[in-house]
């Protein structure tokens, strides 16, 4: 039943998706040298490597400057790369790995070889289940680039603290991986996107009317500055 979901919902989003997804590749190729699309092994269950897809948003050779990604600052982003990171749209490829059977809708991220290495007894229990686009970390740590950005050792803040909280949340999932836990978490997935678009356009409303607020100020102040020369 499951693996039915993961093919229907798949195929339906990947279709809607597609002229969105023409106009991203289309920017990123306008954007930066290298291709559309952004490949790295990761491990997958019964630790299985596979090649993870993305939509390309940083520039080539990234990974030789590190596999973690420090903040929306990192010079190595481009800027469609940018874009499509905040809203997580450059992981709707890896719809396709779902097609192909590699990856759940639901299930724990799939991490490189060299922090699987790192996992416990009790931890690797998460190679268990297939690895997912979303899950409760995911959503727990939606805004984990910025984290690492305020950490002064990123990776070491990365494998001692995030990582294990993540595990953590994922083990929760595995305990009961059943279609109505993954429809919870997909449906609390798509509510944390849209807080945050809704704190985004927010933030340009506000800057709107701060812009509007501003030039009326001005205009005051140089029509009461024409007022007192006339009167003069």
């Amino acid at each position: 039943m499951k693996r039915t979901f993961d093919l229907i919902f798949s195929f339906t989003i990947l279709t809607f998706f597609l002229p969105f997804g023409l106009l991203i590749s289309i920017l990123i190729i306008l954007g930066s040298k290298g291709g559309v699309f952004y490949r790295q092994e990761r491990i997958g269950r019964h630790g299985k490597p596979f090649m993870l897809l993305k939509f390309r948003s940083m520039r080539i050779d990234a990974d030789e400057q590190g596999k973690l990604t420090v903040g929306m600052n990192d010079s190595r982003i481009t800027k469609i790369g940018l874009f499509i990171r905040k809203y997580k749209l450059d992981e709707f490829p890896q719809f396709i790995n779902v097609l192909s059977g590699e990856m759940s809708i639901v299930g724990p991220r799939p991490e490189v070889a060299e922090f699987v290495a790192l996992y416990n007894a009790s931890q690797k229990r998460v190679l268990e289940v297939k690895p997912g686009i979303t899950d409760y970390a995911s959503i727990e740590y939606f805004n984990e680039n910025a984290l690492l950005a305020e950490a002064q050792e990123p990776k070491k803040a990365y494998v001692e603290t995030i990582m294990p909280e993540k595990i953590r949340l994922n083990q929760k999932y595995i305990s009961n991986p059943t279609l109505a836990h993954d429809l919870k978490i997909i449906f609390r997935t798509i509510l944390r996107i849209l807080k945050t678009e809704v704190i985004f356009l927010s933030s340009v409303k506000l800057n709107f009317y701060v812009k509007v607020i501003f030039v009326l100020h001005l205009n005051i102040i140089t029509s009461n500055e024409l007022w007192s020369y006339q009167k003069h």
